[in-house]
């Protein structure tokens, strides 16, 4: 459209047309060029997604891997996020909230969306528009037809509540005596924190591992002005207000037959360490979980999650953790456990070994991907087809497991381990993939004990699952205050887990649990616990 300089018009109304259509040609560009980016944000927006659906499925398909694959992830949720809040503020139609459910005849593009889903449970506030009495056109008197009714998900800010204990004081008019209600007991005698303040507290610093400071400047916007200093304070009384709740947790974990057992390190201060170890002060301890899980195979005890903090990795720690426990152990391979495995003075071990195929399985994974071996293919696909069995069977009773893996999984674990043995005939025995192959042979008692008891896992997922919420806390707080410190977040995870383990929320639970206990008599204290719980507004609606 556009012409040379020198042949240009001195036309006025033709240099006017001119403009007007070089201003249009321009109009039609930039829409062009927005269209493109829109369509560019909308592409990068899928890659990210399905990358991160891959490193996702990879996680799925060979267990908890390296920590660069996690450290992957976490990457790509957080660049996803980003590209997703940019993508919605340049969009100007109207809001798609998704549909209530994913629909699973679509899985070629990923589920960014879905309705909110609120619970039955939280509060709604109804706001009626009445048209009025008379019709707006004839003045006619109206009647009802029916309604239209819509909902807008809204939030409450929260806020401090001071509560106010007024003990009425009487006097009786004949005798003079003096009538007054005695005190109600508080989660921390002489403190001001009532039990709903302190549970938002302690699961805020736990669970959703929000450091103090970081809690004081958000009440501080509340319009209360609590010292650092007294919400440690808080804190410890808190906790040592739930250690008779958190000993019975304890032991009645400890004492099942059949326990799921695993590690993290966790960076401790140290200040005997100034000049060495992981930082200026600094060592590294281990956090051990202990697991109950027997939903998988419908087990009559509830599950449940203990957490014990040592300041290294001896296995004395390991020993005293495990010092009462009788039956079996779910764990990986580390040495520490190995004496308790032995015989005792009738020939009997005081615990049987059960291994993990899915630590197995990570060797083999590792293996795999730095070299696309075949051999280590090939072990991946036939521990995968073990894994295909088991979801079959996830939650049926320990009878049907057991028969079920005799008939289906004993053929598949004894050619496993006899193409071992034929496999390390063939390979480097210092490799990688020799030490794999080794690893599952010497401890192939350990790897078919579940063949011969349906109770027992393939694999010890739910103590790595236990983990997790260490792992993301350690982004936040990075290193425990001290040995002391540390000991306190086991604790309070131990009661916190176990909650959630429960399906129970865990600030309403703590909040209830502070609010009674000093008041509850201490041979009734099972009743608190997690799995026997029930809110104390139901409790007196059941008795009446």
């Amino acid at each position: 459209m556009s012409k040379p300089t020198e042949n240009l018009s001195n036309d006025p109304a033709e240099l006017r047309a001119m403009i007007a259509a070089l201003q249009a040609e321009n109009a039609q560009i930039a829409a062009e060029n927005a269209k493109m980016s829109a369509t560019l944000r909308v592409h990068d927006q899928l890659v990210q997604a399905l990358r991160l659906r891959i490193a996702k499925l990879q996680k799925l398909a060979f267990g908890k891997s390296s920590e660069k694959i996690e450290r992957e992830i976490e990457q790509l949720e957080l660049a996803l996020e980003d590209l997703l809040v940019a993508v919605a503020e340049d969009d100007d139609a109207p809001i798609d909230e998704g549909l209530n459910e994913p629909i699973p005849e679509e899985p070629s593009v990923p589920a960014l969306r879905r309705r909110p889903r609120v619970s039955d449970a939280t509060l709604r506030e109804r706001r009626e528009l009445d048209p009025g009495t008379c019709c707006p056109d004839c003045g006619g008197d109206l009647r009802v037809v029916g309604e239209d009714v819509s909902e807008l998900l809204d939030m409450i800010a929260a806020q401090m509540k001071v509560v106010q204990i007024a003990r009425i004081k009487k006097s009786c008019r004949r005798c003079e005596k003096m009538v007054q209600e005695p005190a109600p007991s508080r989660p921390i005698p002489g403190s001001m924190a009532g039990p709903n303040l302190l549970a938002h507290v302690l699961v805020s610093k736990f669970d959703d591992h929000l450091p103090l400071y970081r809690q004081h400047e958000i009440f501080a916007r509340m319009g209360a002005d609590i010292p650092e200093s007294t919400l440690v304070g808080w804190c410890g009384r808190a906790m040592k207000t739930l250690s008779p709740l958190i000993e019975r947790i304890e032991a009645d974990i400890m004492g099942s037959d059949l326990l799921h057992a695993d590690d993290t390190p966790i960076r401790v201060l140290d200040r005997s360490r100034r000049d060495k170890g992981l930082g200026k002060g600094v060592k590294q301890g281990r956090i051990w979980a202990y697991v109950r899980d027997q939903r998988p195979w419908a087990g009559a005890s509830s599950p449940g999650a203990v957490y014990r903090f040592a300041p290294n990795w001896k296995e004395e720690h390991v020993l005293s953790h495990l010092a009462e426990a009788r039956g079996i152990l779910q764990a990986d391979g580390y040495k520490g456990y190995a004496k308790l495995y032995e015989p005792e003075a009738n020939g009997v071990p005081r615990l049987r070994e059960a291994a993990c195929w899915a630590h197995l399985r990570r060797d083999f994974h590792d293996f795999w991907t730095s070299t696309k071996s075949e051999i280590a293919r090939e072990a991946l696909d036939r521990i995968g087809k073990l894994y295909d069995i088991e979801r079959d069977i996830n939650g049926q009773p320990a009878d049907v497991r057991g028969t079920a893996r005799q008939k289906l999984s004993q053929p598949k674990v004894s050619a496993f381990f006899a193409w071992s043995e034929q496999q390390l005939l063939r390979i480097p025995g210092k490799s990688d993939l020799a030490k794999a192959f080794r690893y599952g042979l010497s401890r192939q008692k350990a790897f078919s004990l579940f063949l011969s008891d349906g109770r027992v896992a393939i694999d010890n997922n739910p103590a790595e699952r236990a983990l997790r919420p260490i792992g993301i806390g350690r982004k936040n707080w990075l290193i425990a205050g001290a040995d002391t410190g540390a000991e306190t977040l086991a604790r309070a995870m131990t009661v916190i887990e176990t909650a959630k383990l429960n399906s129970l929320d865990p600030q309403a639970y703590l909040a209830d649990i502070l609010n009674r206990i000093h008041d509850h008599k201490i041979n009734r204290l099972d009743e608190l616990l997690p799995w026997n719980w029930t809110p104390l507004n139901a409790a007196h609606s059941e008795a009446a």
